[in-house]
């Protein structure tokens, strides 16, 4: 088992798998006060912070010209934040101790004078998307300006650019094996976050070795 920090560990966009397309946020929400959750590490512009609490969370070096925030208590921003849907903020709660399972990055999506925030809120024991967010720094306090709360969901940084993964089940889909994911990109544009691309990924089937027949006698 991998253990959280206080604003979560790196993830892959495959450990949000684990859910159907038909999951509702309080369902999988239950998931969050299970154990900690287990994943492998995912490419991003602007990795997840990483820190024994989200009071003492370290940024990492942003790639853009902008200059890195403050260190934000992403915790604190999604339970104070009106548009974050009131099932997520109940249900975030520590995995173990004061470890939250949030995951976050910064980088300039907004082209802001300061870096963005991209907070993902997970559940413990699968590490499954709930809610993405990005905060946008405006004079001192961070405003809400793009939200995704149908799980499972995960939204990261890339070159610029909010990349948001959505995994896609069909009808007979266990939940651990989806069949493809929906994966959409949003550039700043206007003051307000707009879709520029979408593609479908399906996940190719693997199928077991048969029995070996039994010989006629």
């Amino acid at each position: 088992m991998r253990g959280l920090t206080g604003e979560g560990s790196a993830r892959t966009r495959g450990s949000i798998q684990a859910v159907s397309a038909a999951l509702a946020v309080p369902t999988a929400l239950a998931l969050l006060v299970s154990g900690c959750g287990a994943g492998g590490t995912g490419a991003r512009d602007e990795g997840p912070a990483h820190a024994d609490s989200v009071a003492g969370a370290a940024a990492s070096p942003s790639a853009a010209p902008s200059k890195s925030p403050d260190t934000v208590n992403a915790v604190r921003l999604i339970k104070d934040d009106p548009k974050v849907a009131p099932e997520v903020k109940r249900e975030l709660k520590p995995c173990v101790a004061d470890e939250y399972p949030v995951d976050v990055s910064y980088g300039n999506l907004t082209e802001g004078s300061a870096d963005d925030v991209v907070v993902n809120v997970l559940t413990c024991g699968d590490a499954v998307g709930v809610g993405s967010y990005v905060y946008r720094e405006q004079d001192g306090s961070y405003e809400n300006v793009f939200k995704a709360e149908e799980p499972p969901v995960y939204a990261e940084i890339d070159r610029g650019d909010l990349v948001v993964t959505k995994q896609v089940y069909e009808k007979g889909d266990p939940v651990s094996s989806p069949s493809g994911e929906n994966v959409i990109t949003y550039r700043w544009t206007s003051g307000h976050f707009t879709e520029k691309y979408r593609t479908h990924n399906d996940y190719g089937k693997v199928v077991g070795d048969s029995a070996t027949p039994v010989p006629a006698g």
